[in-house]
């Protein structure tokens, strides 16, 4: 399924932005670099096993290990000390990427109720785009049984697009299901 949305974005999508954007060569299209997820666990400092849940959950949802993140400070109103666990990441790239997107854009996002696309408002600038779920049961792989606790995430499209235009149209040929 990730070989048929890799494909699509070479062909078709490559295409399509060129004659959008009047390109006049082939390596000015923007490009899907990365995308980047990230389950926040504030929670985790009283409770070691929900960090444990969320890296084997993140783990099942994008095929890949995740990285547990450290607090950079102490904030004493939080009760957080400095290389406490707070979170865990995922950055994918290459082919488990565009697995994800298709997972993410075709299954996912389809489950999550009242859907009516995400927002178009989400971009930052400089051609990235941030959104974040409610809840990790929209995903296939997660067993609604064994899930202790609901967790949200973020979930970040890098691109190496310059303006926040060019990357909406990239999200769009690959398939983000933008509200109208």
């Amino acid at each position: 399924m990730a070989a048929r949305l890799k494909e699509l974005y070479k062909s078709d999508v490559f295409k399509a932005m060129m004659d959008k954007f009047n390109y006049k060569n082939v390596m000015e299209v923007p490009k899907l670099s990365k995308v980047t997820v990230n389950i926040g666990l504030g929670e985790a400092k009283d409770n070691p096993k929900m960090m444990e849940t969320a890296t084997e959950e993140l783990a099942l949802i994008t095929g890949q290990r995740p990285v547990i993140t450290k607090a950079k400070k102490s904030v004493a109103n939080f009760k957080v000390r400095q290389g406490m666990p707070v979170g865990t990441k995922v950055t994918l790239r290459g082919e488990n990427m565009y697995e994800f997107a298709d997972k993410l854009f075709n299954i996912a996002l389809p489950r999550v109720r009242d859907f009516k696309g995400v927002s178009k408002n989400s971009f930052d600038g400089r051609g990235n785009y941030s959104m974040g779920l409610k809840e990790q049961l929209v995903f296939p792989e997660i067993n609604y049984d064994k899930v202790d606790k609901i967790k949200g995430m973020n979930i970040v499209f890098t691109t190496t697009a310059k303006t926040d235009e060019e990357a909406k149209a990239l999200l769009e040929f690959m398939g983000m299901p933008f509200e109208k």
